[in-house]
């Protein structure tokens, strides 16, 4: 079956693919390179949102470099939305494959909350996409806490499939790629980042999604 899911996902022309059990939420492996404190609650793990869960399959997608660079732009809003809806796409096939061999599995939207502005009262999704592809193997957190990824760095999007399906795992990233550089924290245009603590710092996420929600009405900027 995971022979078979490769080869669907690149013939759907999925740049990252990887496998995680279920079970690696509640049991981290030791050898991942970062140690996040506190580790992730459980009711946001994919047994509490789909119990049946026996393998989340993770998909990501690159944003290219040059229409990064222009953020904050209506350029790479519209790449933004692009890349969210051929995740949702890819995914809703993925799990139609799995349905189709008899496997329960469900995917789960690329963002998890709704709406921006949502994010503004409660800065939280009911699913991290970026932590099931640090479980899956894809990458190790910056100091940004954004996943960083050996073939793009940061510019990536994920999503995630949730399926019944035993499938054998991909061993996790054990290398910190975080370079410790510290540029996020001086280039972050709200001051989210902290520059020192635990690693990764927790960031405000309330100031990222309140700027964000201002670049796209256009109501000023933070």
């Amino acid at each position: 079956m995971k022979n078979e899911l490769i080869k669907k996902c690149k013939s759907l022309g999925i740049a990252l693919l990887g496998f995680a059990p279920a079970e690696r939420w509640s049991s981290p492996p030791i050898e991942l390179p970062n140690v996040l404190s506190p580790w992730i609650p459980q009711e946001f793990w994919p047994q509490s949102i789909y119990p049946e869960a026996k393998t989340v399959i993770v998909i990501g997608l690159p944003v290219q470099l040059p229409v990064v660079e222009t953020a904050p732009s209506i350029y790479y809003h519209e790449l933004y939305k692009t890349v969210n809806s051929m995740l949702d796409s890819k995914a809703y096939e993925i799990a139609n494959f799995l349905n189709e061999k008899g496997y329960g599995a469900v995917y789960l939207p690329r963002d998890a909350y709704g709406d921006i502005d949502i994010l503004i009262d409660k800065p939280f999704a009911f699913f991290s996409h970026k932590h099931a592809a640090y479980l899956a193997g894809l990458g190790s957190f910056g100091h940004n806490n954004v996943l960083l990824t050996p073939e793009f760095g940061p510019r990536v999007r994920f999503t995630s499939i949730f399926t019944t399906a035993e499938i054998p795992p991909d061993p996790v990233k054990s290398k910190d790629m975080c370079t410790h550089c510290l540029l996020c924290v001086k280039n972050c245009p709200v001051g989210a980042i902290p520059g020192s603590g635990d690693f990764p710092p927790p960031v405000d996420k309330r100031l990222c999604a309140i700027r964000s929600s201002r670049n796209i009405t256009g109501h000023g900027s933070m």
